[in-house]
């Protein structure tokens, strides 16, 4: 048994559901925030077996794409000037983070 931690840009969230869905995973989301631009985003948490863990990445790859964004850089508040950037910076954004964690024991009551 495994435990995928799928975080993915909010943009992928829907359609890597319905994706999930399709294929008989059963996936717990969470609304979460982080990472370089503090955004929104969400976390999968799928319990598989370890023989469908390449399937699982499969529809993770397909459904979560990376894509370039502009960026407009938040002022420094107090910290160093010599290093902030006073005009927006393209960015890649999107894509999944995936860790793949063994599971010793699984319950469903």
């Amino acid at each position: 048994m495994k435990l995928i931690v799928a975080v993915v840009q909010d943009q992928d969230s829907n359609r890597l559901s319905a994706a999930l869905t399709k294929n008989d995973f059963r996936a717990t989301k969470l609304a979460s925030t982080g990472g370089f631009l503090r955004s929104g985003n969400t976390t999968f948490l799928v319990g598989t077996d370890e023989s469908l863990v390449p399937k699982a990445l499969e529809l993770i790859r397909e459904n979560c794409r990376s894509r370039d964004q502009m960026v407009a850089p938040v002022s420094p508040m107090g910290g160093n000037a010599d290093s902030y950037i006073p005009y927006p910076v393209e960015v890649e954004v999107g894509g999944a983070t995936v860790f793949v964690l063994p599971i010793e024991h699984f319950h469903h009551f």
